[in-house]
């Protein structure tokens, strides 16, 4: 045993060591302060991990402060020994070279394909390289054939006309206040199975009825999302051991696959049984349509693993975006009436043009070249995106050391962020009214003009850029202008309209709204 001397010497040791580690502790702090004062705070040990728990309740407003204090770009990394290292970047310059100059040294990389695995597979949005390109000329082929853009937009008019509008139409009537986001996650989550699985999964009905595989994609797309704010130290193990929210998410996935799995068998049992699928015009028959016409009876099939990964990222892609995006739409429009009341003028004017003046609102569903024709709603649309992007943050992963357009080191492994959400609260890019929602900013001469893909983000840029993007616009058009010839949206008072903390831009706790039937019935 230890005589008391020797205990009393121990104790002091122990006081000593804990005082210099913690005079080393605060001698690091203010050295990364002095030395590091444009960037964000790197702590001892922790990295940027505190700095992001302090600001988590308004992590993308300091994310911009940080990004227009530092130029533009700044160094993060993460805890010790977690290996996370990299830049956020505003910079367009910086997003050109990325997503396109070096577009090959800046894939997706391990960091955003290991957290959706299990979910999207190697579908085209997880995956890199040629298996990537291979699904991007498949899927640009088919996206943008006359077949899929008819039955993409029948699709539409169905699920706004027979769907959305009827559930519109019982809570208007009820005068109760409801979730817009919720009701605009069922439209566009029926919308974009009936144009990727051919299947209805009947989420969006006047009872709100509760859809097992609504549910359960809800749930792994969630679940896959935590893995993006937890560190790998962490999930990994929960998912090797199965326990906590991994093994939810197993659960979860194993049901969406089960359910994609077998619309696939039995979309290759109707083909082999009927000989074709043409009474079928969804993304996943003309894919297996077209596989079968390429290769022929008898020859090595594509596993059936390749479509289901093929349309789950489909469905992820279209679900959340389209649907967010309508929610700050509407959002914003509440808030600006004159901005409401030029969208609906030309609405109006449009159908003066088009319509007969005596049919009634309920009796008007929009044709693609009245959508077209919308150029106010589209700058509307596109300003709303600009202020609140559905997917606010990008990530892409350098495969070998760089150097950036603005001068910034890169090394091989180091993640780059780019903030879409911070490009639209700066005015060395936007000009001095960048937090103004201001539609005329896309008008030229009455016309609607596009901007610079890498000032604009929103959609991707590069060899990237997203496909569905004219979907997209098709579908937000339908939408509000549907909603909003019937319709006022009220925002209930009181509540705090804030992003949620997520890779795609939730509102905080939804949207309470009320819907007031227009006075003027007729077009």
């Amino acid at each position: 045993m230890l005589a008391a001397g020797e205990w009393l010497y121990a104790y002091s040791s122990f006081w000593d060591l804990a005082l210099a580690l913690l005079g080393l502790f605060v001698f690091c702090c203010i050295r990364e302060r002095v030395t590091n004062k444009k960037g964000v705070m790197l702590w001892p040990v922790l990295g940027v991990l505190p700095t992001i728990l302090f600001h988590r309740n308004d992590l993308y407003n300091f994310a911009t402060r940080t990004l227009i204090r530092a130029g533009g770009t700044f160094h993060y990394r993460g805890i010790w020994m977690g290996g996370a290292r990299g830049i956020m970047t505003a910079d367009p310059s910086n997003i050109k070279y990325v997503l396109k100059t070096n577009f090959k040294n800046f894939p997706k990389g391990k960091f955003f394909g290991e957290r959706f695995q299990n979910l999207l597979g190697d579908g085209i949005f997880n995956s890199d390289g040629e298996l990537w390109k291979e699904q991007r000329v498949v899927a640009k082929t088919e996206m943008h054939s006359s077949t899929f853009i008819g039955h993409s937009f029948r699709t539409i008019q169905y699920v706004v006309h027979q769907k959305l509008l009827k559930v519109m139409e019982k809570l208007a009537k009820s005068g109760d206040s409801f979730d817009l986001q919720d009701v605009l996650l069922r439209f566009t989550f029926d919308n974009i199975c009936l144009s990727a699985f051919g299947v209805d999964p009947g989420s969006l009905a006047v009872d709100f009825p509760e859809v097992p595989f609504a549910k359960a994609f809800e749930a792994a797309t969630e679940l896959s999302l935590y893995r993006f704010l937890t560190p790998d130290i962490v999930w990994k193990p929960m998912k090797f051991f199965g326990i906590g929210y991994e093994k939810r998410l197993k659960e979860a996935v194993k049901f969406v696959h089960d359910f994609a799995d077998k619309i696939v068998k039995d979309r290759r049992t109707k083909l082999r049984t009927e000989g074709n699928l043409d009474d079928q015009s969804d993304l996943l028959s003309r894919l297996i349509s077209i596989e079968c016409s390429e290769k022929g009876e008898g020859t090595q099939q594509l596993p059936d693993q390749y479509f289901r990964d093929f349309c789950v990222s489909f469905i992820l892609a279209g679900r959340d975006t389209t649907s967010v995006a309508l929610v700050w739409f509407f959002w914003l429009v509440h808030n600006n009436p004159d901005v409401e009341s030029r969208i609906l003028r030309e609405i109006k004017d449009i159908l003066g043009r088009h319509r007969d003046s005596r049919k009634e609102d309920d009796d008007i569903a929009f044709t693609e070249e009245e959508l077209r024709s919308m150029v106010y709603l589209q700058a509307a649309l596109s300003e709303s995106l600009r202020l609140y992007p559905s997917v606010p943050t990008e990530v892409k992963e350098a495969v070998e050391d760089d150097v950036l357009p603005d001068g910034t080191i890169i090394k091989k492994g180091f993640r780059v962020f780019f903030s879409i959400i911070s490009m639209a609260r700066m005015e060395s890019i936007w000009g001095k009214d960048c937090l103004e929602f201001k539609p005329e900013r896309w008008l030229r001469n009455g016309m609607f003009v596009t901007e610079n893909e890498f000032k604009y983000a929103v959609f991707n840029a590069g060899p990237r850029l997203c496909l569905g993007k004219k979907y997209a616009y098709m579908q937000m058009k339908m939408v509000a202008a549907s909603v909003l010839l019937r319709y006022s949206v009220k925002v209930g008072e009181g509540q705090k309209v804030v992003p949620k903390l997520t890779t795609t831009l939730y509102v905080k706790n939804g949207l309470a709204v009320t819907l007031l039937p227009r006075l003027e019935t007729n077009a």
